[in-house]
């Protein structure tokens, strides 16, 4: 069950919902302690129990926590607040990436949306290697 705005996990105020995917649902909220707003990533609820997604979840927050980059929010923690497993995380306000993709047009015979075309690099061409005994 999502989060209601106006409510509490742990010390945070859910202040509004931000989007949903796969691996959890993310809102708006407030720190009271610290007085900043973040942002706080919640594993779903008919997740909660199954040791394999929380063990996912908190694989996700090590990954993101390891990195460090002005592209890359940072991750405060990763923790269990009232029974909920929860990742907080630096809130950067600004566009969506909706608001920041323009849209095409619906009739256009390519299957990619993007006007941009991608090609995945050739590999480096291998020389063969001749056996070597040891």
């Amino acid at each position: 069950m999502p989060l209601v705005v106006g409510t509490h996990v742990g010390q945070f105020d859910i202040c509004a919902v931000l989007g949903a995917g796969a691996m959890g649902e993310v809102y708006a909220a407030v720190d009271p302690r610290l007085g900043r707003k973040i942002a706080l990533k919640v594993l779903p609820a008919e997740f909660a129990d199954d040791p394999e997604r929380a063990a996912r979840f908190e694989r996700e927050a090590r990954a993101v926590a390891a990195l460090n980059h002005p592209n890359i929010v940072t991750v405060h923690s990763v923790e269990r607040l009232d029974g909920v497993h929860v990742l907080t995380m630096e809130l950067v306000e600004g566009r969506t990436l909706a608001n920041v993709i323009p849209n095409t047009d619906s009739s256009s015979t390519s299957s990619c949306r993007s006007p941009f075309r991608w090609r995945m690099p050739s590999a480096p061409r291998m020389r063969r290697a001749s056996p070597i005994a040891i």
